[in-house]
């Protein structure tokens, strides 16, 4: 057998274990077993598929279904067949059947697949997205595989990914990832987290982000542990019925953005807890979003009675370019904050003390840098743009590469777009650049602000931030979602504090209202493309409640 080390993302299938496997979250807590052996035929079947409708090389398979039997099977049985593969949210995941379908024509347009799989569910949807933008009619998975016997191992190289950015950009941009970035990717997360067979897994991401499909589906299967697999929405249903798991499963390993966190503490009780153990819960993975030192130390109070030890909170940094993974904690190592340093007008977060998570260190084949605007690297401490050296970089992009995300690719270097400091090796990310403004001769960034109105009382994920020049002012417009009748005098007591003589406005919006990324951060550069546009209805915002 092949060193796990060494694995390549199809190894598993030539000797799928037969007493492991992935476990899929089923109605009344039940749950649906499926062996390694038994997804390992069915991905070989869906490989024989492929190769029987004539698809060859670099071509894209794109995947529209939820964490299933069917999608393990599309990705592995993908890459079996030296394949591109390309995980796409299916329906249920959006709020409007006609903001989903605008949104999947965008990216069956930059992905260009030469197939599309998705269930009965997504069907309608998926095949007038297709129609429009003069791309193949979508196949049941069901239908793909009828009849179909399982083929070999093929000792062609595997193929790859493509997988789309999460930024708040407006076109989607798809990102290249070649079967060697995947591979090293996955093997330095797999040896940064000690990861082996006998520690089992859980996750409800959403496979179609990278943190879900990688950093959880992926690593889980190659590894070849057991897998405890629910749906977001089986998530936010019953944040109980995932810590009963982790329980019961002796579950090791578990990933989640700072939300995760967050609507556990807001949606269980301690006294729920009775009778549950976190003892085995060695590493929570956290990413995908800026992460919240008061949450952290209000989980381990939270589940630090029953067993959870502080040090498995994980934080750690990454994005679509980098594959995933760029930093993360060391185990056992225990999480930090801490400030950047001032550089004379001003804190560089403009936040005064505000202390940030630290992100962890360079994986395995990453180096970190911390540059200024004119790429000169800076010194511990001071703030600047987040670049990468790695070896799991993407190899470039489709659909729109002049999108005004602010991250690119340069040869072998990556620009994250993403502001942040070192100290004494470890990463410490405040936000991204072009969502902020230069005050007292220090940036603000918009998720610090965001970050201090949920402290302050508004839930996550029902406000957010926008600033930039408009019409030659600077500018702060508060986006906050059916708000209550005092957010709008805390928001302007915040961003006032933060902001001296900027113009500030807020926009109310209904629920719903916030254009949000795939992983559910908001969109505030296409907000402020809307807000620039006149698309934006906002008023002054007044330390005086604002209306409904």
């Amino acid at each position: 057998m092949t060193d796990i080390d060494d694995r390549t993302m199809v190894q598993w299938l030539v000797e799928p274990p037969a007493d492991r496997g992935l476990h899929f979250a089923a109605p009344r807590d039940g749950w649906t077993d499926w062996s390694y052996q038994r997804l390992a035929e069915l991905a070989l079947r869906t490989a024989g598929a492929l190769r029987d409708r004539g698809l060859r090389g670099p071509d894209v398979v794109a995947v529209i279904l939820p964490s299933s039997p069917g999608f393990v099977a599309s990705l592995f049985g993908t890459f079996a067949a030296g394949l591109t593969a390309c995980s796409i949210a299916p329906s249920f995941a959006f709020r409007r059947a006609d903001e989903y379908e605008r949104r999947l024509g965008e990216m069956l347009r930059a992905a260009r697949p030469a197939l599309v799989v998705c269930d009965a569910d997504s069907a309608a949807s998926v095949r007038r997205a297709a129609e429009a933008v003069g791309v193949p009619a979508p196949v049941l998975f069901e239908e793909l595989i009828a009849g179909v016997d399982p083929v070999p191992v093929p000792e062609r190289e595997p193929g790859g990914l493509l997988q789309f950015t999460s930024g708040s950009s407006g076109a989607p941009r798809g990102v290249l990832i070649p079967a060697t970035s995947l591979q090293a990717n996955v093997t330095a997360m797999r040896r940064w987290l000690e990861w082996s067979p006998e520690l089992p897994g859980i996750s409800w991401l959403p496979v179609h982000h990278d943190m879900g499909l990688i950093g959880c589906l992926a690593n889980i299967v190659v590894t070849g542990c057991d897998g405890w697999m629910l749906q977001p929405e089986d998530f936010i249903r019953s944040p109980l019925r995932y810590l009963r798991c982790i329980s019961d499963q002796q579950v090791g390993l578990a990933a989640m953005p700072n939300f995760g966190l967050a609507y556990i503490l807001r949606r269980v009780r301690r006294t729920e807890l009775e009778g549950l153990r976190f003892d085995s819960l060695r590493s929570v993975i956290l990413g995908a979003e800026r992460i919240d030192p008061q949450v952290l130390r209000d989980f381990h109070t939270l589940l630090g009675p029953y067993g959870f030890d502080h040090r498995a909170l994980l934080p750690a940094y990454g994005g679509a370019e980098a594959t995933l993974a760029v930093t993360g904690l060391p185990l056992r190592e225990g999480w930090t904050a801490a400030a950047p340093d001032t550089d004379g007008d001003g804190p560089s977060d403009g936040g005064g003390d505000a202390e940030v998570t630290g992100c962890g260190r360079p994986l395995d084949g990453v180096e970190v840098l911390i540059v200024d605007e004119d790429g000169t690297p800076l010194p511990d401490g001071r703030v600047g743009e987040i670049q990468v050296r790695s070896a799991a970089l993407a190899s470039g992009y489709t659909g729109d590469p002049g999108s005004a995300s602010g991250t690119a690719l340069a040869g072998d270097l990556l620009r994250s777009g993403d502001a942040g400091f070192l100290r004494d090796g470890q990463l410490f990310v405040i936000g991204r650049i072009g969502d902020g403004l230069k005050v007292r001769g220090g940036m603000v960034f918009a998720e610090s602000l965001e970050e201090e109105l949920v402290r302050r009382g508004i839930p996550e994920r029902r406000v957010a931030v926008l600033l930039g020049v408009h019409e030659g002012r600077a500018t702060g417009v508060v986006a906050m979602e059916a708000p209550g009748p005092d957010w709008a005098a805390l928001a302007a007591e915040v961003l006032r504090e933060q902001l001296d003589d900027a113009g500030l406005l807020a926009a109310v919006l209904p629920r719903g209202g916030i254009a949000v990324t795939s992983s559910g951060k908001p969109r505030r550069r296409v907000m402020w493309q809307d807000f620039g546009a006149g698309r934006l209805s906002t008023a002054p915002l007044q330390p005086v409640p604002v209306p409904a």
